[in-house]
């Protein structure tokens, strides 16, 4: 048996708030929304898809990360072909730029959730 990806899931207090920015940043559609769970796919695309679900008690991790504190356990990686253009537009959609950058060709951001995830020009 080979195994699928069939999507990736975010805790968040806020499902719906935090499915909107990624629907605006990612150009995704939804396609269900409830108060507790929001997923969304590419257009035309099952999946893999993102999906968003309450976790009341939701504690950002700490990046860079250190000892003794919640560690990122996982994050998205975006590719764009407009380093820059791609950050101010996230920004624009309420995302914040991490102070620690460790390459020059990727910007690691976080969501207004304070999930950490990272934008890449191809060949990163």
């Amino acid at each position: 048996m080979t195994a699928t990806l069939g999507g990736f899931v975010l805790g968040t207090p806020d499902p719906p708030a935090l499915a909107d920015f990624y629907r605006a940043l990612l150009g995704w559609e939804e396609v269900v929304r409830a108060p507790e769970w929001v997923r969304l796919r590419a257009p035309e695309q099952e999946r893999p898809s993102l999906s968003f679900q309450l976790e009341t008690d939701h504690t950002p991790p700490v990046w860079p990360q250190a000892p003794g504190t919640q560690q990122m356990q996982a994050h998205l990686d975006l590719q764009v072909e407009d380093l820059d253009a791609e950050v101010e537009r996230a920004r624009a959609l309420g995302a914040t730029l991490e102070e620690h950058q460790p390459q020059q060709d990727v910007r690691i951001l976080r969501d207004p959730h304070g999930h950490p995830f990272c934008l890449f020009l191809p060949g990163a």
